[in-house]
C-alpha cells in the first residue's frame, strides 16, 4: 500500500477491493497499528471509503429491486453512507421503544383522530421530537440516526420516523412527496369522508404536518400551499407517494445539504446513488 510506484499501489489497490467488505476491519487494523507513512494512512482510508461505498451501492440496488422496499430499511441503509459504523440495532430498539409507549395508550375504540393525538403528545412532548427551523438544511437532519440522537430533523426525516412507527401499529399513515415540503397522509380506510363536510378525492382522511408538531389539516391547505407556490395541483401532491420516493427525495436533500458547505465530493457520490433508483 505504501508502494512509491502506482503502478504497483494500484494492482494491490484492486485486489483487495475484490476481497469487498471482508477487508475493511484487516484494513482498519492496519490504520490503527501499523504505520508507514501520511501516503500509507491516507491510501488504506480512501480504500476503506471505496470499498464501503462499493457495498452501499450494491446494498441500495438489492433494496430497490426488493419487492417490499422497507423503509427503515432504506433510511438506515443511507445513513450507513455517512455513518458506515453506525449501531442498527440500536436505532431499531429505540424504534420499538417509542411504539411500545404510543401503543401501550392506543386501543380499538378510539377515532382516527383520537389514535393521532395521542400519537402525537408521546411523539413530540414525551419523547420531544421537533423540526430543526434553526439549522434547517444540516445534513444531520436527514440521517435517521442522528435525528434518533437530536430529537431534531427536518420534514422528511421527521415524516419517515413517525409514519414507520405508525404503520408498525396498523395506523395507516404515508408520506406525501410536496414541492419543498413533506407531510403525512392518514388513508380514510373506512369512507369516514362520505359523511364529513370536507372530500378528498385522494382517499385520505385528513394530513399532518410533523414538522410543525403533528397538526391535522385538510385538503384545502395542501391546494392553498401549491397556490402560494404557483405549482399546478397534480395528484402527486395529494396521495401518498413510493418508498423509493422518500429515499429519493432524502438524497436530494443531502446532495444540497452537501452543496451549501461546497463538499463535492459527497454532492457527487450521494448524485450516483441517486441515479441507481431511477
Amino acid at each position: 500500500m505504501d508502494d512509491p510506484d502506482d503502478h504497483v499501489y494500484e494492482h494491490v489497490r484492486q485486489e483487495i477491493k475484490k476481497c469487498g467488505a471482508d477487508a475493511i476491519p484487516i484494513l482498519e487494523h492496519s490504520w490503527e497499528h501499523d504505520y508507514y507513512g501520511m501516503v500509507f494512512q491516507n491510501r488504506i482510508e480512501d480504500l476503506i471509503h471505496e470499498i464501503q461505498f462499493s457495498e452501499i451501492q450494491r446494498q441500495l440496488l438489492e433494496w430497490s429491486s426488493s419487492p417490499d422496499k422497507d423503509l427503515l430499511e432504506g433510511s438506515i441503509l443511507i445513513a450507513k453512507y455517512q455513518y458506515p459504523g453506525l449501531d442498527e440495532l440500536k436505532i431499531k430498539e429505540s424504534i420499538q421503544n417509542l411504539r411500545k409507549d404510543i401503543w401501550l395508550e392506543l386501543n380499538d375504540n378510539q377515532t382516527s383522530f383520537e389514535k393521532v393525538k395521542i400519537f402525537n403528545r408521546i411523539f413530540f412532548d414525551l419523547y420531544q421530537f421537533s423540526g430543526d427551523t434553526k439549522h434547517y438544511h444540516s445534513p444531520v437532519n436527514s440521517f435517521i440516526n442522528t435525528v434518533l440522537e437530536s430529537k431534531k430533523g427536518n420534514p422528511l426525516s421527521l415524516c419517515l420516523l413517525y409514519s414507520i412507527v405508525a404503520q408498525s401499529l396498523d395506523l395507516p399513515i404515508y408520506g406525501v412527496n410536496l414541492p419543498n415540503h413533506f407531510v403525512l397522509a392518514y388513508m380514510d380506510e373506512y369512507h369516514a369522508n362520505h359523511f364529513g363536510q370536507v372530500q378528498n378525492d385522494f382517499g385520505v382522511l385528513f394530513y399532518i404536518n410533523a414538522f410543525s408538531k403533528g397538526t391535522i389539516f385538510d385538503v384545502k391547505e395542501i391546494e392553498q400551499f401549491l397556490n402560494d407556490l404557483n405549482i399546478e395541483h397534480k395528484r402527486e401532491y395529494f396521495e401518498p407517494c413510493s418508498n423509493t420516493a422518500i429515499i429519493k427525495r432524502m438524497l436530494t436533500n443531502l446532495i444540497f445539504a452537501f452543496q451549501q458547505i461546497g463538499n463535492s465530493e459527497k454532492v457527487e457520490e450521494l448524485t450516483l446513488l441517486k441515479s441507481l433508483l431511477d
